[in-house]
Order: C-alpha cells, then structure tokens, then sequence
C-alpha cells in the first residue's frame, strides 16, 4: 500500500535473494486507517490479486498465502463478491489463504461451505487470536468487521487492571478454541500474536505441542 510496483518488487526481489520462500500478500490498510476510503498508488498494484500474479510471475518458487474473511471484508458489497476476491487471488497464484480473527467457530465452518461450494479448493487457515488487551484488542478487531461475542467480553469483566489474570483467561479461552476446531479436522492454524509470543508458546504447551530438540539447543 502507498508503494510503487517497482518498490514492491525490488523488496520481494530482496526476500528472495535472502532465501524466503514463502509470503502473505495483502492489499494494505487505508492510508487513513480502517475505515477510511481506500486508493492506491498511481503506479503500484491495484489490487492484491494484481500484486500475487506480479510475484508468482518474477519468482513462482515463491508460495503465496492471501487473507480471507469468515464475517466478510468490511468494504466488500457482500460475501458472493469477497468470495470473487478470493477466488481472483488464487487464480492469481496463491496457494493458502488465512482468515480475519473469528471467535465463533461456526463462521469459519459455514465460510468454508461457500468457499468449497465455489469450488476453490486451497487451504483456510483459521486465524486465532488471544485478547490479552481485550478493549484494545477489541477495538482493533471490531474496525475489521470482526464480531465480538458477549460470552467473551464477559470472560474479561473486571480484570482492567489485572494483566497476569488477563493473560491466563486469554490462553484458556484460545486452548478451548483451538481443541474444538481440531475435533472437527482442522489441524493448522494462524496466530496473531500482537507482540505477545510468549502468550502463544503457552497456549501451544497447553494444546500438547512441545518443542522439537533442535529448537531447544536453540
């Protein structure tokens, strides 16, 4: 966003010198922020489609993972025309796709009926995110058109000032998350990790994944 193709792909050019062989490619944010009217640069992508086949075209041994959107993009008309989106993108050359955050199941579940009903077949991601900060958190999921479920807002009354019990709340209700989604098949999953990593590694310790013994020597 705000760049010029030439600008996007010398930085992609760089990843790939490096050895990175795998990116997210997304469209960007407003310039104003969410919620602002969108524009893009006069010589830059036009849209995150445009910018996945510019990649794949210079450097196809790079995979090319895409957002999507289980509650809709907030600026798409409706879910037939963000499921188009969608598709254009993997027509484009991605091969994985990674959802908003959601905190009931049944979005991701009944997004993924209209995506496979479309016929696309590549990977949903689910997206999972812990609310450590909840107002803050909420405040920046809700921009995105993430729904926040009173069950959850109801789970962190009271604890404004307390970070430590925040913390423990957060990892419980992501560990319940993620065990039910597993229970129905799904065995991968995207983190958003808001700087919090440590939070993470809890929540993986607690869903029974341990570190491998190089990452340990590491």
């Amino acid at each position: 966003m705000g760049a010029a193709r030439g600008e996007i792909d010398e930085i992609v050019a760089r990843y790939h010198d490096i050895g990175v062989r795998h990116v997210v490619a997304l469209r960007g944010d407003p310039p104003g922020g969410i919620g602002t009217p969108y524009s893009t640069h006069p010589e830059g992508y036009r849209s995150s489609a445009e910018l996945i086949a510019g990649i794949k075209k210079r450097f196809p041994d790079i995979e090319v993972s895409v957002s999507a959107y289980p509650e809709k993009h907030p600026e798409s008309r409706d879910f037939d025309a963000d499921i188009d989106m969608l598709e254009a993108k993997v027509d484009a050359g991605a091969t994985r796709a990674i959802t908003q955050v959601f905190f009931d199941n049944d979005l991701y579940f009944r997004y993924l009926e209209r995506v496979r009903a479309r016929g696309i077949a590549i990977p949903v991601v689910p997206g999972i995110m812990p609310m450590h900060n909840f107002k803050q958190a909420r405040a920046f999921v809700t921009r995105a058109g993430t729904t926040v479920p009173e069950w959850l807002a109801e789970k962190f009354e009271g604890l404004d000032d307390d970070a430590e019990t925040r913390k423990l709340v957060a990892a419980t209700v992501v560990a319940g998350q993620v065990q039910k989604l597993a229970k129905h098949g799904v065995d991968t999953f995207h983190f958003y990790t808001m700087n919090r990593a440590d939070l993470v590694f809890a929540i993986c310790h607690l869903l029974g994944i341990r570190p491998s013994g190089a990452q340990k020597a590491a």
